[in-house]
């Protein structure tokens, strides 16, 4: 069964703006899914949907196959973790140990049991030994790691993030891929991440969906969506940039194929140097 699906999702803004339209669009067990698009193509909106912060205007969304309702929210809140671009619009507690426990709080677990997935969620992140920092005070990289955390806490099915790398040097932008990644392979939670940035999709993702103009306009493996340069262009993004250096290598008629990675550029340019 998917965990997600959208039926002809539709959300039109009180300013009679569409959104999003008509969005068809499935998420299964264990995926890592990136979708990408520029500023406005509706990527937010669209995560919105997904446990419930916004109801569609039309159309219908399914988390593990029954719709949003007053009745499921808490259910489907607690499948379904959302983690906002920004950590400032989600932290709000006087300490690390109340922001990560919040969730779990609600949901009547015992003391015993909080602390137990406070523990657990904090060492994920490797934020044990923060529990009495104040967030408000930590960098933006530690603010994305608390936020992260406080959704671990319940346990979800899946996580979503929103520009997770926004504000980050690249060497905590690295080391939250790998944290994701490994909340993936070793939690099994399915990843959904928006963003914009496309040289770190193909670290992130196994598909990519093109967002624009508040539809999806392609879903597939990373190699067969980046493979169209002119689409991309076409919705104001660019090629990463190990593709673009593979493609023009190979225009200038050295024998490999287009790749992705910097690992997987380099097996193909070791070859060719063999």
């Amino acid at each position: 069964m998917n965990i997600i699906e959208t039926r002809n999702l539709t959300h039109i803004y009180q300013r009679k703006i569409k959104a999003l339209d008509n969005i068809n669009f499935t998420a299964k067990p264990g995926e890592r899914i990136a979708v990408i698009g520029a500023n406005g193509a509706g990527k937010s909106t669209f995560f919105k949907h997904f446990n419930g912060i916004l109801k569609p205007t039309s159309g219908e969304l399914l988390i593990n196959g029954e719709p949003i309702s007053k009745k499921n929210i808490l259910k489907v809140r607690k499948t379904v973790g959302v983690v906002f671009q920004n950590p400032d619009d989600q932290i709000f507690a006087p300490t690390v140990m109340q922001d990560v426990a919040f969730g779990p709080t609600n949901l009547g677990l015992s003391e015993e049991e909080i602390e137990d997935r406070v523990r657990k969620s904090l060492e994920v992140v490797r934020l044990t030994g923060f529990e009495d920092r104040a967030p408000h005070h930590m960098s933006t990289g530690e603010k994305k790691k608390v936020a992260i955390a406080g959704i671990l806490a319940m346990e979800p099915e899946v996580l979503v993030l929103d520009e997770p790398t926004a504000g980050l040097d690249p060497g905590g932008s690295m080391r939250l891929i790998k944290l994701i990644n490994e909340m993936n392979s070793q939690l099994g939670i399915t990843t959904i991440v928006a963003t914009h940035e496309v040289d770190i999709v193909p670290l992130l993702a196994d598909r990519v969906c093109i967002m624009s103009g508040g539809k999806i306009i392609a879903d597939g493996p990373p190699d067969e969506i980046f493979s169209t340069s002119e689409m991309i262009q076409k919705t104001h993004l660019r090629m990463p940039i190990v593709a673009r250096l593979t493609e023009m290598l190979k225009k200038e008629g050295l024998p490999i194929n287009v790749r992705f990675t910097v690992e997987d550029a380099r097996d193909e340019l070791l070859k060719v140097y063999k």
